[in-house]
Order: C-alpha cells, then sequence, then structure tokens
C-alpha cells in the first residue's frame, strides 16, 4: 500500500514539474506582450506630461487674464461713477448759470427803475 502511494505520489510530482524550457515557452509570448504594451505607454506617458504642463501653463495665463479682467471691470466702474459725477456737476453748473442770468436780469430791472 505504501509502495502505491508513494508511485502515485511521485507520479504526480513528476506529471507536474515543469522544465525550464517549457516554462519559457509559457513565458516568452507573455514577455513579448509585456514589452509592447511597455513600449505603447511610454510615448502616452510623455504626452500626458506635455498635456500637464499644457494645461498648467493655461491655468496661468487664464489667472492672469482673470485678474486683468477684474482690474478692467473696477477701472470700469470707476470711470462710470466719474462720468455720472460729471453729469450731475454739468448740471449744477447749468442750474447756478440760470440763477445767475435771473439775478442778473432783476439787478438790470431794479437799475433801469
Amino acid at each position: 500500500m505504501m509502495r502505491v502511494i508513494g508511485a502515485v505520489a511521485f507520479g504526480l510530482l513528476v506529471a507536474g514539474c515543469a522544465t525550464n524550457g517549457a516554462v519559457k515557452k509559457q513565458v516568452d509570448p507573455l514577455a513579448e506582450r509585456l514589452t509592447a504594451v511597455e513600449q505603447k505607454v511610454d510615448p502616452l506617458a510623455s504626452r500626458l506630461a506635455a498635456l500637464e504642463q499644457q494645461q498648467t501653463a493655461m491655468n496661468a495665463k487664464l489667472d492672469a487674464q482673470t485678474a486683468e479682467l477684474q482690474k478692467l471691470s473696477a477701472a470700469s466702474t470707476r470711470a462710470d461713477d466719474a462720468v455720472k459725477e460729471a453729469q450731475l456737476s454739468a448740471a449744477r453748473a447749468e442750474e447756478a448759470a440760470q440763477k445767475s442770468a435771473k439775478a442778473f436780469e432783476l439787478a438790470q430791472s431794479k437799475g433801469k427803475k
């Protein structure tokens, strides 16, 4: 009985063991495929890095343009306020000129009497 069990165990061990050549035949195609995939990934990784750099540069430009837009918006608001103030001042000056003209006319009419 022990001999039978030993023979079966030996047979399983021998059948289960692979030679270096057999392993190499199975691993080589996988290694080749892995190399091909790595060769495709490397250019993609470098392109991704370049795109990330471009995105960083574009974000910096966008931030600068946003800051400039905010400055222009503030300047436009100040200019609008200045125009309104100038219009108000012009209206006051016109009103003062009209009062001055009336006062002059009154003074002229009092002087004739």
